[in-house]
């Protein structure tokens, strides 16, 4: 910009130095002829004019050759006119010394280049309980401005009339490539449940919709209960039966905690950090003993992204079956949990009580004790065993009902 700001100031000059010295008034010679226009005897004034209209017909447009046509732009020029016409001899024929002139080149070239650069547009993804939604990404095209300056300075000092405008390609940052990679799936996990059971499914359904479409950001912490919300009436949920005091019982929120298990399972082996759970005091029949997550609204599941990317999480239930689906970038790691009984009781004999029917009022089950594992592989290799818990699950006596017998 500076060279040719150098170039307009240097002819601008030079065409200043023809009218010095006094070269106002007078004639042409007579019989002189320039570049084909015969101005003897003419003022000064009106030979110049003469000669001018002559070259300024003849002047070609200032060609800028793109990828999508010629763009045509008109230029002035200098020349040596009154030099030339005043030190004329008479029957000279003579030819001007012409110098292209583009005084608006800085301008007009900048809107030539707006035209055809743009700026990239990078790939996005928008995530919901519904999945993952990505648009590509667009790369821009930006304009040698610069070096178009350059050529056309160097064309009018040579005499040419014609320069390239060259573009290359500005790649977006963020690529769909790139957003697919971040958001691979990094484990499932999947627990099955009483489908014929209509208000413990429908909480099953109701609190895996509220994590679906979760996004856990980098090194946060997240907490089942604050995505979930209190099991009530008033936020959605309906009456099935909870473990409480050591029983089975009726009670709102039923299925909650099976869900809170298959979340925590899924995250152990997507590779987050579990920093709360909790086993219920009996054991349930849909993971392995220590692998359970019982949540109330004194007891939370929380788990942490120790990752330098978001982690996804998707929830699907039907068929029976809830399942947790989290999504990030890999760490290249394998991970594994490993359940190990430590001791078994049996349950003492069954107690009977008289009543209306014979029936069973609660179930036996065995006490255990029980301890879980996190194992991490690296290409084969195991990494770490770590102790994630020990628990021990109380032991049931069962309850039977017998009819009474009338005397």
């Amino acid at each position: 910009m500076k060279k040719f700001s150098m170039i307009m100031l240097a002819l601008s000059l030079m065409g200043s130095a023809f009218f010095l010295g006094g070269w106002t008034f007078g004639r042409v010679k007579a019989g002189v002829a320039v570049d084909g226009v015969e101005v003897g005897g003419l003022p000064y004034a009106a030979a110049e004019a003469e000669v001018r209209a002559r070259l300024a017909s003849a002047l070609p447009p200032f060609v800028i050759h793109t990828e999508e046509g010629d763009e045509c732009f008109e230029t002035g020029f200098a020349d040596d006119l009154p030099s030339l016409l005043r030190h004329a001899k008479k029957g000279e024929e003579l030819h001007a010394r012409v110098t292209r002139v583009w005084v608006d080149a800085e301008e007009e070239i900048s809107h030539l280049c707006a035209r055809f650069a743009y700026s990239p547009t990078d790939a996005t993804l928008s995530f919901s309980a519904a999945g993952f939604v990505y648009t590509r990404e667009r790369d821009g095209r930006a304009c040698d401005y610069k070096g178009l300056l350059e050529d056309v300075a160097k064309a009018l000092r040579d005499g040419e009339s014609e320069a390239t405008l060259r573009t290359f390609p500005v790649k977006a940052a963020v690529t769909e490539g790139a957003l697919r990679a971040r958001t691979r799936p990094l484990a499932s996990f999947l627990t099955r449940f009483d489908g014929s059971n209509s208000p413990r499914s429908h909480n099953i359904a109701l609190a895996a919709g509220r994590l679906a479409g979760t996004v856990v950001a980098p090194h946060a912490e997240l907490s089942f209960n604050a995505v979930v919300g209190k099991r009530t009436r008033e936020n959605g949920f309906q009456e099935a039966n909870i473990i409480s005091g050591g029983e089975f019982v009726p009670g709102v929120g039923g299925g909650v905690c099976q869900v809170s298990t298959t979340l925590m399972n899924a995250a152990l082996l997507a590779g987050m950090r579990v920093t709360e759970s909790h086993p219920h005091s009996l054991t349930v029949g849909y993971v392995p003993y220590s692998r359970d997550a019982m949540v109330s609204e004194g007891a939370d599941l929380r788990f942490v992204n120790p990752y330098d990317t978001p982690v996804y999480i998707l929830g699907r239930v039907g068929g029976g079956r809830v399942e947790f689906t989290l999504y990030g970038l890999p760490d290249g790691k394998k991970y594994e949990v490993e359940s190990r009984v430590l001791l078994v009781a049996d349950p003492p004999e069954e107690k009977v009580v008289e009543g209306e029917e014979d029936k069973l009022l609660r179930a036996p089950r065995q006490g255990v004790a029980s301890e879980s594992y996190l194992l991490v592989y690296e290409n084969g290799e195991l990494l770490s065993r770590t102790l994630l818990r020990r628990d021990a699950y109380a032991v049931v006596q069962g309850v039977r009902q017998v009819k009474k017998i009338e005397n």
